[in-house]
């Protein structure tokens, strides 16, 4: 009969792994608050750079946002480095306890056990399955909130510069949002499912190299070689269809928000004509647009990680 297989859920990672390091993980919210933060000094420098130093030549307030700016990256730099070595070596240790914890629960269990399971396959589970909780301590999930971070801050002061082009831009960034939470749930699975071939291949590609000499023997080497190209074959579809899914999500985003960068340099160049706006509010607009879309963007990226880590954690609790 077989055995009810363990599910780690969105819960149960909080409690056993994020939670225990809430600490470090403040710590690089902070960090990455503050670093976000220092990012968008530029584009609000850029509004008096344009309306106040150029058009009155004010050297002295050309001076003070060449600091400003200067400090700001400055804080960039280092709250970058210092989130790396935080959060990415956090990571790193963790997933080496986890594979040794991994480890000692396979040793322990019984003979049948190994008859029934490739060892390249137990090697995978061993080595590869834990590396997904990178995404959920290292930089990936305090990247996410830095990101959602950034935008909102951006809306806000997209909103005050104008509300009707804030408004007009959010309608193209919105139907992406649902895209690609369409794609997220799609592609989810199709990882799950990769991990699963991914260590049946390396398993059998394993086992076909330790026992090359008995392979020989029986004259078994295109039994053996039709069996990997069936199983590197079934990957690549995997493969495949995460592609394709990615890829739509990706040209989504290329014609929707251009769609909407058109818009807006239709509108502010009318807004500007009219003396509604001055162009060093358009340009801050611009700047900040891209502050608030980049990481809506970069969501193809982050939903190819998130979806890995849970059942890359699945596994080793089977």
């Amino acid at each position: 009969m077989e055995k009810k297989k363990s599910r780690v859920t969105v819960a149960k990672v909080f409690r056993t792994i994020i939670w225990p390091r809430r600490g470090l993980l403040l710590i690089g919210l902070i960090l990455i608050a503050i670093s976000r933060l220092s990012g968008l000094v530029l584009p609000w420098a850029s509004k008096y750079l344009v309306d106040e130093v150029i058009a009155n030549k004010n050297m002295e307030l050309l001076k003070m946002l060449l600091a400003g700016v200067v400090g700001a990256i400055i804080v960039q730099a280092i709250t970058s480095f210092a989130l790396t070595q935080l959060l990415s070596v956090e990571a790193q240790r963790l997933i080496s306890i986890l594979r040794a914890r991994v480890q000692q629960q396979i040793l322990r269990l019984p003979i049948r056990f190994f008859d029934n399971n490739k060892s390249g396959a137990l090697v995978s589970r061993i080595m590869t399955d834990v590396e997904g909780v990178r995404n959920l301590v290292g930089t990936g999930l305090v990247q996410l909130v830095g990101g959602v971070l950034t935008s909102a801050v951006s809306l806000v002061l997209l909103i005050r510069i104008s509300p009707m082009m804030t408004l007009y831009t959010l309608v193209p960034v919105l139907i992406f949002a649902f895209i690609s939470m369409k794609a997220f749930a799609y592609i989810r699975p199709i990882f799950r499912e990769r991990g699963k071939l991914n260590a049946e291949v390396t398993g059998r590609l394993t086992e076909t190299l330790n026992g090359v000499r008995v392979i020989k023997g029986f004259n078994a080497e295109a039994q053996e070689i039709k069996t990997f190209e069936d199983g590197v074959n079934r990957l690549f579809l995997n493969v495949k269809k995460s592609l394709t899914s990615t890829s739509l999500v990706t040209s989504s985003a290329t014609f929707l928000l251009g769609l909407a960068s058109a818009g807006i340099m239709g509108i502010g160049g009318y807004m500007i004509m009219e003396g509604n706006m001055t162009f060093g509010d358009f340009l801050s607009f611009t700047l900040f647009l891209g502050f608030m879309i980049a990481p809506i963007v970069q969501l193809d990226k982050i939903e190819s990680q998130l979806p890995n880590a849970f059942p890359g954690l699945n596994r080793p609790e089977k």
